[in-house]
């Protein structure tokens, strides 16, 4: 009996971003484990797939990884899935993922939406060699964090926010303001914009625009 996983990324915003193997997998296995049921209920709803889903998430994942373990050895066929995107990518998964390893199960992970990488391509920065930050601390280490991250010599990607972005910028201009920078928010949705310049151009757009969704900020590098 063959132990596995499968890793299946979910679309960031346009429902029909999503790969027909994926699609394929929702339906044939068992169970699925969401990040947020009431999220995932909609794609599900969306291509009519009625499979079992339940909460997988950071503030369970410790306290459910045995149990997960335990049902996949026992020939229960599982996915995991996130909100939005690959999970483990700034999302729960990872933990998840590192136990499978330690008890012989295959991660089998498929490739498909994640907001980093579109948004570093059609950012106008360089692109071939870059880090990605993920999401700054709330609080405690945050300055010292965006010091470093100034000091790159590669593009980063940060992942923020609606209520911090202004923040992070406004941060990120008082030390540097010269620096290049594009800001996309709401990527792959409607309403999707990008903000690009010097930070110091790009900061009072971004505070005087309408603040929603997720935002992806790519630094050029020092």
């Amino acid at each position: 009996m063959e132990k596995l996983i499968h890793i299946i990324p979910t679309p960031i915003g346009n429902l029909e971003d999503i790969t027909l193997r994926s699609l394929q997998l929702l339906h044939s296995v068992d169970l699925i484990l969401a990040e947020d049921t009431r999220i995932t209920g909609k794609l599900l709803k969306h291509y009519d797939i009625k499979t079992k889903m339940i909460a997988y998430h950071a503030f369970n994942e410790h306290h459910k990884l045995d149990e997960i373990i335990n049902k996949i050895k026992s020939g229960i066929n599982i996915a995991l899935v996130s909100d939005a995107g690959t999970p483990a990518i700034s999302d729960p998964g990872f933990l998840l993922i590192r136990e499978c390893i330690k008890n012989d199960i295959e991660v089998f992970c498929l490739p498909g939406a994640t907001a980093c990488i579109p948004a570093l391509v059609k950012s106008g920065i360089t692109c071939d060699r870059f880090i990605f930050e993920g999401f700054l601390p709330s609080k405690k280490g945050r300055q010292k964090k965006i010091t470093s991250i100034l000091e790159n010599k590669a593009t980063s990607i940060i992942y923020e926010s609606p209520h911090r972005i202004i923040k992070t910028i406004g941060q990120l201009c008082d030390l540097c303001p010269n620096r290049q920078v594009a800001v996309i928010k709401e990527l792959t949705k409607l309403n999707e914009k990008i903000y690009r310049g010097t930070l110091k151009k790009v900061y009072p757009e971004i505070a005087q625009s309408t603040i929603k969704g997720e935002f992806v900020i790519i630094l050029d590098g020092k």
